[in-house]
């Protein structure tokens, strides 16, 4: 299910930032990210480079994901600290790791929310039973990333509950940095003036997707006439889609993830807000 989720190529040029948007609100996951990442004025080729990577463990060979889940691994090791100041409901001192069971599942929840909240907008809703194989096969892909099985809800009932306690918990909430970096880095693609037309469309419908609360703590605006509109491209979307070619309606998106690194380098990179830990008064 999860390579039938994942090889769409509209669900892999989107989910990411999604996922991203929504993972932002956990402040010491996001903070803890932010303080280790070595790609700062770079966060475009940093989501290609993860997308890339989720991409090959999901569709491709057993060797080519057992070569970057090892890489991962290597890199995870060094983001481990503390936080220097407060963030969010974290105080001053909260240690942090990458391989923090909690901080993982929380990680793994936001990929698994956006790759089935994507397919089923843009392809055909899941059944029950589809929707609880596209979760084991999450469940699956955490545990190659080092989070235990154990740990995280047995079902997709479980976990729906466990994410929908999360998304209305008080402590949701994004960091300063978060509130600018994490719609930048998922609005603000650079590609070619060609194709900034279907950036703006593909950030209308990550728009749509994103619960209510996600929408209101960024500020995005969000109206009758934008759910209409949104509604009818998730509509004539899925319509077109059994018509499609399989050859563009199914592969991996690396041609599309190089166009925006490529496009970042040329730039000389991009121009993103100084982290500042803690969260707005």
């Amino acid at each position: 299910m999860a390579r039938r989720v994942h090889g769409e190529r509209a669900v892999g040029l989107l989910y990411g930032q999604r996922a991203l948007l929504i993972g932002a609100l956990e402040p010491l996951t996001y903070t803890g990210t932010m303080l280790s990442t070595r790609s700062g004025d770079r966060p475009f080729e940093r989501l290609a480079r993860t997308a890339k990577i989720q991409e090959t463990v999901f569709l491709g060979t057993r060797e080519e994901a057992d070569a970057v889940l090892a890489k991962v691994r290597r890199l995870h090791e060094t983001i481990a600290g503390e936080l220097p100041e407060a963030a969010g409901p974290h105080p001053a001192g909260t240690p942090y790791s990458a391989f923090d069971p909690e901080l993982m599942l929380w990680t793994l929840a936001v990929i698994a929310d956006s790759g089935r909240e994507m397919y089923e907008t843009l392809v055909r809703p899941l059944d029950p039973d589809e929707r609880e194989l596209l979760w084991q096969d999450y469940v699956r892909f955490g545990e190659l990333f080092g989070l235990p099985g154990s740990e995280v809800p047995g079902s997709h009932l479980e976990f729906k509950a466990w994410l929908d306690g999360r998304l209305a918990a008080p402590d949701l909430q994004a960091t300063e940095h978060g509130l600018e970096m994490a719609p930048l880095v998922a609005f603000r693609q650079p590609v070619p003036t060609a194709a900034r037309g279907n950036i703006a469309m593909q950030n209308h419908i990550i728009k749509g997707t994103l619960p209510p609360r996600v929408r209101e703590i960024f500020g995005i605006r969000w109206s009758r006439a934008h759910e209409a509109s949104f509604q009818a491209i998730a509509a004539a979307h899925r319509s077109a889609h059994p018509l499609l070619p399989r050859r563009m309606r199914r592969g991996r998106n690396d041609v599309f993830f190089d166009v925006v690194t490529k496009a970042e380098r040329q730039r000389g990179g991009t121009v993103t807000p100084r982290l500042r830990v803690g969260v707005p008064p």
